[in-house]
């Protein structure tokens, strides 16, 4: 007879994956993006405006790599909630995503880890950019254990 496995790890234990922040406050774009960033092995936290992000944000218990933002939200820009965020946490990275053309190409700023991707993205732009974001935080926690 088998027995089943043992249980590895406490519910009190930090996710094994990349935690990911989603803001999005059409439903149809939510979900869609939440099934892609499961499916690419995030773990993925969903909000539909500034103030439910804000509210997951200060209750999650473990760190969130990225938070991901539409920057036209109800009531608060992406911009303006990745901001208050990061004074929070400056480790956090933020991705805003748009569909209103170019303009907001220029809010993209590695030093301050704001970064940008124009709607309709791709899963593949998604996930690459997400990649990307990533090996950016994971050099910058190499450099900090060297030093």
């Amino acid at each position: 007879m088998l027995c089943p496995a043992a249980r590895t790890t406490h519910p009190s234990d930090p996710p094994l994956r990349r935690t990911i922040l989603l803001v999005e406050d059409e439903p149809f774009v939510r979900e869609a993006t939440r099934i892609i960033l499961e499916k690419a092995g995030f773990l993925v936290l969903a909000a539909e405006n500034a103030i439910e992000a804000t509210q997951i944000y200060e209750s999650y218990e473990f760190p969130i790599d990225i938070v991901m933002t539409d920057m036209i939200l109800p009531g608060r820009s992406g911009l303006e909630l990745g901001k208050e965020l990061r004074e929070r946490s400056p480790q956090v990275s933020v991705l805003i995503t748009s569909g209103y053309g170019d303009a907001e190409y220029d809010i993209e700023d590695p030093e301050s880890r704001t970064y940008f991707l124009a709607k309709p993205y791709s899963r593949s732009e998604l996930v690459g950019k997400l990649g990307f974001i990533l090996g950016k935080l994971a050099a910058e926690r190499a450099a900090i254990q060297a030093s």
